[in-house]
């Protein structure tokens, strides 16, 4: 199952893009052996500062069809390391082929997009830069692989 982590803004190079690419990079190597990945980063701008509707819109336009919708909203549903690593595996092995995680501007996600979501989810009660979203996003994929393989990176 292809991963792709959908975002508005472009995030330059530096310490958070490192941190990305490395979890990235190990979720990739993990996840190959279990139908995990590759995962991929798809970064949309909307330039014209045009509010949440346009960058709904063009989040819209970059999931691919047929994925699994997951936003990142604070509303969602706050889920243990493990709980999110078995939901991907049963989506996964219900045979999807792609999984959108959607990560929103400055103001959030536009109401529709979060209601046409399939699963909403939370990093906690608080409000979280987006641009660090990204970067705890890429671990908890890693961190997601491991469990699944039963590596040593995750301890309970």
């Amino acid at each position: 199952m292809r991963v792709h982590i959908i975002a508005v803004g472009r995030l330059r190079a530096g310490p958070q893009k490192d941190l990305i690419d490395d979890y990235l990079k190990r979720f990739d190597r993990t996840g190959r052996a279990l139908s995990l990945g590759p995962a991929q980063v798809v970064e949309v701008d909307d330039r014209k500062a045009s509010g949440m509707g346009a960058e709904a819109e063009l989040l819209r336009r970059a999931v691919p069809e047929g994925a699994i919708n997951v936003v990142l909203d604070e509303r969602g549903r706050v889920e243990t390391s493990p709980e999110f690593a078995k939901r991907i595996g049963a989506w996964r092995d219900a045979g999807s082929r792609d999984l959108a995680l959607i990560i929103g501007g400055a103001d959030g996600l536009a109401p529709a997009l979060r209601a046409e979501a399939d699963f909403k989810l939370s990093f906690g009660k608080m409000v979280w830069p987006h641009m660090l979203v990204r970067v705890m996003l890429a671990e908890q994929l890693y961190r997601a692989a491991s469990i699944l393989s039963g590596g040593p990176y995750h301890r309970e």
